[in-house]
C-alpha cells in the first residue's frame, strides 16, 4: 500500500492581495465606475430582484449598511438621512444591508413606518453586490459571515459620481447624512 501526501506550495507574501490572476492589492468602487449589473439585490421578498444598473436612470443615494438592526445604523446612521431636508434632492435613495429580504423590509418598516422619505431597503442576501463594489469585509466574529462596509454612494445615470466609505468598518465615522448628502448640487 502506498502512503499519498499531498504537495503543499508556500504562498507568496502578499497572498491576502492575490485576486484572481492579479497580484494588485483591491481597489474600493470609485467614482466614475458603472454599477454593477447584478440581479442579486432583493426588496421585500426573495422572488422581487431589483438591479440598481438597470433602475437608475438619473440621481440617486445608495447607502449601504452591515445589518439590519444593528445599533449603530438603527439609532443615528439610517435615520439621520431619513430626517434630513436634503434627502429628496438626492433622487432614488436605495439601504442596501447584507441580509434576506424579510429582514430588511422589517427593519424599513420600523424605521419609516409610512415610508414617507421614499427610501428603499433592499436585501444583499449573498453579498454578491456589496462584493462587486469591492466594499465587503469579514464580519464572522460579530455577524457570522461577509458585511457590507458602510458607505455612500452618489450616483447620476449609472455611474458613481461620489463615494463615502468608512475606513475601519465599525464606525460611523464620515457617515453621517450632513457629510455625504452636502455634496448634492
Amino acid at each position: 500500500m502506498r502512503l499519498i501526501i499531498p504537495v503543499l506550495r508556500r504562498l507568496p507574501a502578499n497572498a491576502s492581495r492575490v485576486r484572481g490572476f492579479h497580484s494588485t492589492a483591491t481597489a474600493l468602487v470609485n467614482a466614475g465606475d458603472r454599477l454593477p449589473n447584478l440581479d442579486v439585490l432583493v426588496e421585500n421578498s426573495p422572488g422581487n430582484k431589483v438591479n440598481l444598473s438597470e433602475q437608475i436612470t438619473g440621481k440617486a443615494l445608495i447607502i449601504g449598511v452591515p445589518a439590519a438592526f444593528s445599533p449603530s445604523c438603527s439609532n443615528s446612521h439610517v435615520p439621520g438621512y431619513i430626517n434630513h431636508p436634503k434627502l429628496k434632492e438626492a433622487g432614488d435613495v436605495f439601504v442596501i444591508a447584507v441580509n434576506d429580504p424579510f429582514v430588511t423590509k422589517a427593519w424599513g418598516d420600523q424605521l419609516d413606518p409610512s415610508r414617507a422619505s421614499g427610501i428603499r431597503f433592499l436585501g444583499d442576501p449573498t453579498a454578491k453586490f456589496t462584493e462587486a463594489l469591492d466594499l465587503a469585509f469579514d464580519a464572522s466574529a460579530i455577524f457570522g459571515g461577509p458585511r457590507s462596509k458602510r458607505y455612500a454612494l452618489l450616483v447620476e445615470d449609472g455611474k458613481v459620481k461620489e463615494t463615502f466609505v468608512e475606513p475601519d468598518n465599525t464606525g460611523v465615522d464620515g457617515m453621517y447624512s450632513d457629510v455625504c448628502l452636502a455634496s448634492i448640487g
